[in-house]
């Protein structure tokens, strides 16, 4: 891990979800621990002996480097019977920052949030059809306060996420409609960023970083395949299977909202008609309410006649049901979670209204919630690209072990 010696780089795709004894994963095992106390809270060596499969030895080695390294903090001793109180370790919140970088068509949002996800600085600027140059100097601005609000402690920011609206590289889809930035198709934002700002940089779609930030500090803490729905102004699925992250081959795995539900249907700036997301977005909401979709902001729904949006709720409950049922048919997710910039009232009318719900390979044989409520709001996409340097640096990868 780069808070030992050098940045481990990002590595392979499937979760180990215990340790192993092999002297050559031993930075896979500190990733295990570290999970572990992520997942439980604090725990004393025995338990995380129990709950990774190593070795006590091995759990008490690397329970040492990990506190040496300030990662690890030690709480009160637990008294349990006779012999010495066990005392237990926790996550340092300190001990790491990371930064969340959120760009619309609209906003700018930049967050610095600790190893536990509180945030410790908040940004957020109006924008409107941001330009690329004009945009990046904002950014290194705000780098540069966060960099004076840290001092010293810079040199324990992981790295930088930055979340924009995909498809990514899709000749006649990236560079069009009311989901993406134009002018930004030929801007390499990941090493403008890191040149300017000396960290890591991981660019990725709204979608995938909300999933990954309710992995870590969300209703998905404990799911370990889910997808979830993300309602920005387009629609996007976020998918985690097996614990890690299915972004496809040019990141552009989950994009949902093009799926056709309703051949002939509406038409869709990509070209074809009845996309999903024509019918479940905030851009649908907007248009069907009667607001100007390029200058409307997701809390302009809540001011909306609610017979109205009552309404658009009617025209979208059929084409959510059957993303859903396809996403749990092909990916046998224990959960969908859905989410994103939609008002959280709002969306709690949405879900209150979508059972029954299509059976699925899901339904027939998993117990447990199908939906649940993930992170809403403005913040959602930003927390989770700063979630994105800390599942990079602290997720454990199966192929740690091939090494």
């Amino acid at each position: 891990m780069r808070l030992f010696t050098a940045r481990l780089k990002r590595e392979g795709s499937k979760v180990k979800t215990s340790g192993t004894n092999l002297e050559h994963a031993r930075a896979h095992n500190r990733r295990v621990i570290i999970e572990a106390i992520r997942l439980h809270g604090e725990l004393t060596r025995a338990e995380l002996a129990r709950l990774t499969a190593l070795t006590p030895q091995t759990v008490s080695n690397i329970v040492a480097e990990l506190e040496q390294a300030e990662l690890l903090t030690s709480r009160e001793p637990r008294k349990q019977g006779r012999g010495q109180p066990a005392i237990p370790v926790t996550l340092n919140p300190a001990s790491a920052f990371s930064i969340g970088i959120h760009l619309d068509h609209q906003t700018l949002l930049i967050v610095l949030v600790d190893l536990t996800g509180e945030i410790h600085f908040r940004r957020l600027i109006l924008v409107q059809k941001p330009e690329p140059d004009a945009t990046l100097a904002r950014i290194e601005a705000v780098l540069s306060e966060i960099k004076t609000q840290l001092g010293d402690r810079w040199q324990k920011v992981l790295g930088i996420g930055v979340v924009m609206p995909g498809p990514f590289g899709v000749e006649g889809i990236s560079s069009v409609g009311p989901t993406t930035l134009h002018g930004w198709e030929q801007v390499d934002i990941e090493a403008k960023l890191a040149a300017m700002s000396g960290v890591p940089v991981t660019l990725e779609n709204d979608a995938t970083v909300a999933a990954i930030g309710e992995r870590f500090h969300g209703v998905a803490r404990q799911l370990n395949s889910f997808i979830y729905l993300y309602i920005g102004t387009g629609l996007g699925a976020g998918i985690i299977m097996d614990g890690h992250v299915y972004s496809g081959h040019a990141h552009n795995a989950g994009e949902v909202g093009h799926v056709v539900v309703e051949p002939g249907g509406r038409e869709c700036y990509c070209g074809n008609n009845g996309c999903l997301e024509r019918y479940v977005s905030l851009q649908a909401a907007y248009e069907f309410c009667g607001l100007d979709p390029m200058t409307a902001l997701p809390e302009d729904l809540l001011e909306v006649d609610p017979a109205l949006f009552d309404r658009w709720i009617d025209t979208m409950l059929t084409p959510l049901r059957q993303a859903i049922n396809l996403l749990e048919c092909i990916f046998d997710a224990e959960s969908v979670i859905i989410g994103g910039m939609m008002p959280a009232a709002l969306l709690d009318k949405i879900i209150r209204r979508l059972p029954p719900l299509y059976q699925s390979v899901r339904g027939r044989y998993l117990t447990g919630t199908r939906l649940k409520i993930g992170m809403t709001g403005s913040d959602t996409a930003a927390l989770g690209a700063a979630a994105l340097p800390i599942f990079d640096e602290f997720n454990p990868q199966f192929q740690v072990l091939m090494k």
